[in-house]
């Protein structure tokens, strides 16, 4: 389709080698000599680009662009200028010009400057598809090979940036493909884990950086002066990136790292782990007080703060500590009200909750379920949500307060596909991605199981009682209604099982640039 361009400029017969050179290139180009004739073809006709002369009588070209911008807000307008003074580029920038071009023209800066506006998608997508392509194949390869956690890292962070830049360019076929190796790749993730978690939790020497160890190994020795850490609960790496440039406005990133969460990878043991630091069955042992098992009544996140302060005794860490715990909006407005009062401490710990929210929401709302269909969607809600959250000005506040910041989560989600069937003990407990409880029966294909909890130093619920964990995208549902829980819950955001999304989470460091 051919595109049309409006070429603003009151000297415009001198630039009819360039119109000439634009029509052999396949482009429509009607011609104004003056702001009043431009905004009359504006008004009457469509125009897929505005070439507008900054230098003009009667209407100069600002205020030009200024009514334009009235009539038709979002049509691109590039601004051809003999001057270079800064302060009307800036005035131009500041009314939304997609570029600008100084005298003399030239033909290829006013075909580059089409098709970097006009051809963008296409480009973007052109390449993006291409450079996929070529990656593909080093990528699967890398699937077969990799035999350490590191480089299940790096391979996750690329499979991540990958799905980030397919949804620039909305190619659903190149986005199905990439799904498929991420799948690939978390089935070949969960024999990795299968085969080393145990190791890892006993002395193994090259293990990761777990929940457990967090705060020993990153936490605390980044706590310098006054400090903020926000744990904000179910982050994934992907929704990280989605709002990070929101926060680099803001805030330097010193480091970006991604951490093992610990299985199950659900609040309850994860964020316990973070806090206590120790695996669950040592949390159970030692602070039978504070641990709640899954069968147990009431909230299983209670003592946090509790579990933090044991851990600094046993480190014998003097840190003055804050800790918060953020579940709606008002309650986030009142320490925006208050939060002078953080410059007291030297670790503040706030726990937001509210993706945790959202990714139950997606379960049990069809409005939610509407808005985010796909992990794709899923992204882009966080974005919105944040812009407009009281975690968005608690960030800006500690960058005016120059307060060190670190951001990181207790585990991820996935969104999970296909159904596996379970048989368990009426005490069995609940999640869709793990169950722990007696005379489990399931699809041993599916499953990473633990007959032996203290294997992997989580506390029994009973005496015989195992654990199981799903693998990729698979979610447990019990033969009874066993139709209607699949179509219930397939498709929603679950989190307690074995899969990339879940386990390598983030941790990043950052510095204020106030």
């Amino acid at each position: 389709m051919t595109k049309k361009i409006l070429w603003v400029d009151d000297e415009i017969a001198l630039l009819k080698p360039h119109i000439i050179f634009l029509n052999n290139k396949g482009y429509e180009v009607v011609t104004a000599q003056s702001g009043v004739e431009a905004l009359d073809e504006i008004t009457r006709h469509s125009y897929d680009i505005v070439f507008l002369d900054e230098q003009m009588p009667g209407i100069d070209g600002l205020e030009t662009l200024s009514r334009i911008k009235t009539i038709r807000p979002n049509i691109p307008v590039v601004m051809i200028t003999k001057s270079e003074e800064e302060n009307i580029m800036e005035e131009a920038i500041g009314q939304q010009i997609s570029d600008y071009i100084i005298k003399p023209v030239n033909p290829n800066q006013i075909l580059l400057s089409l098709k970097k506006i006009l051809n963008k998608k296409e480009l973007v997508s052109e390449k993006t598809n291409l450079s996929y392509q070529q990656e593909f194949q080093r990528i699967a390869m890398d699937i077969n090979m990799i035999n350490n956690y590191d480089e299940w890292v790096d391979l996750y962070k690329r499979l991540v940036n990958w799905e980030l830049k397919m949804d620039l360019i909305q190619d659903s076929q190149m986005s199905e493909i990439l799904q498929g190796q991420f799948q690939e790749a978390n089935r070949a993730f969960f024999r990795f884990v299968k085969s080393n978690y145990v190791h890892w939790l006993n002395g193994d020497d090259a293990a990761p950086v777990m929940s457990y160890n967090l705060f020993k190994k990153k936490v605390f020795p980044s706590v310098t002066g006054n400090t903020l850490l926000l744990v904000i609960d179910n982050l994934r790496y992907d929704q990280w990136l989605t709002i990070a440039p929101l926060i680099t406005d803001f805030y330097r990133i010193e480091n970006e790292d991604l951490y093992y969460a610990v299985l199950p990878t659900a609040t309850q043991y994860a964020r316990n782990s973070m806090f206590g630091g120790m695996m669950p069955s040592d949390l159970k042992k030692y602070y039978p007080q504070w641990w709640r098992d899954d069968t147990d009544e009431g909230g299983k996140n209670l003592f946090e703060h509790d579990f933090l302060k044991a851990q600094l005794q046993r480190l014998r860490l003097s840190f003055k500590t804050n800790y918060i715990k953020i579940l709606n909006y008002q309650f986030g407005q009142k320490i925006i009200n208050r939060f002078s009062q953080l410059k007291n401490y030297d670790l503040n710990i706030i726990v937001y909750n509210f993706v945790d929210m959202l990714s139950h929401a997606k379960t049990e709302m069809d409005l939610i379920k509407e808005l985010a269909p796909d992990d794709k969607a899923y992204r882009s809600l966080t974005r919105s949500w944040f812009v407009n959250s009281p975690l968005f000005e608690i960030i800006k506040k500690a960058a005016q307060n120059k307060m060190k910041l670190l951001i990181t989560t207790d585990h991820g989600t996935i969104n999970v596909k296909r159904p596996t069937k379970v048989i368990g003990h009426k005490e069995t407990s609940l999640n869709l991605r793990y169950k722990t409880g007696r005379s489990l029966s399931y699809e041993a294909k599916d499953v990473y199981s633990v007959d032996n909890p203290d294997d992997i130093k989580l506390p029994s619920v009973s005496l015989n009682a195992s654990y199981i964990f799903a693998k990729e995208d698979y979610f447990f549902v019990y033969p009874n209604n066993y139709n209607y829980y699949v179509d219930y819950f397939t498709n929603t955001l679950q989190h307690g099982g074995i899969s990339m999304q879940e386990m390598i989470v983030p941790f990043v460091s950052l510095t204020s640039r106030m």
